[in-house]
């Protein structure tokens, strides 16, 4: 929902001014705006995602909505989230299943974050260990729903953080700026981050002047 002029009209909304094409006057504006901390304008120019990724993922990516509200001198949130449910949804269930090449070692410096590839035979037991995990939870799941246990109960034999789940979220620029500015680290989660690229891909299209300065210039404020 809006534009660039979005955030632009929404600043001169005070001195009842607006614009109707973008112009370089106007992008200073934005510039100034995100460099200056005055980031109100950015929560009127509205984004909607419907995202399938792995529980752990979605978890992760939770937080920012949670946090929202918290922000410095926003006030209340703009971000929503819906989310499928297994409660009341009983279609197959699909996983995350790292290759063998993809698993990673833990950081030597670190509790959090991971480091280089391990062997490729680790790698390889790894996840055939992690797809008899899921065969077997797959089975137990089908067992409970086919003898009249209900799918609320039924899905604790699902393993779950690799268990991809499908969800709205709208969120403002400067939320989705505030996620961007994190999970686009060269340190975030490799999983996270390739999300986070595509949401970059989408927000440029529609906002490429306010994202742009939110995290070039206004990434510590947002």
């Amino acid at each position: 929902m809006g534009s660039d002029l979005t955030v632009v009209n929404a600043a001169r909304v005070s001195y009842a001014k607006e614009s109707t094409e973008l112009t370089d006057r106007d992008r200073r504006l934005i510039a100034f705006l995100a460099r200056e901390g005055h980031t109100s304008p950015f929560r009127h120019a509205i984004l909607q995602y419907e995202v399938y990724a792995p529980l752990m993922v979605a978890r992760q990516w939770w937080k920012y909505v949670i946090g929202s509200a918290h922000y410095e001198g926003t006030g209340d949130s703009l971000d929503a989230w819906n989310e499928s449910s297994r409660r009341y949804i009983t279609e197959e269930p699909v996983f995350y299943i790292p290759q063998a090449d993809e698993w990673r070692s833990a950081p030597d410096n670190s509790k959090q974050g991971s480091g280089g590839s391990v062997a490729f035979e680790i790698g390889q037991e790894a996840m055939e260990r992690l797809i008899g995990l899921v065969d077997r939870g797959v089975r137990n799941y089908e067992w409970a729903l086919s003898v009249g246990i209900c799918p609320e109960q039924a899905r604790l034999f699902l393993p779950a953080y690799g268990m991809y789940v499908r969800w709205y979220w709208t969120a403002s620029v400067q939320s989705v700026a505030h996620f961007l500015s994190q999970r686009l680290a060269h340190d975030a989660q490799a999983e996270i981050q390739a999300y986070a690229k595509a949401i970059l891909t989408f927000v440029e299209a529609k906002f490429p002047v306010a994202i742009n300065e939110l995290l070039t210039k206004g990434d510590d404020l947002v």
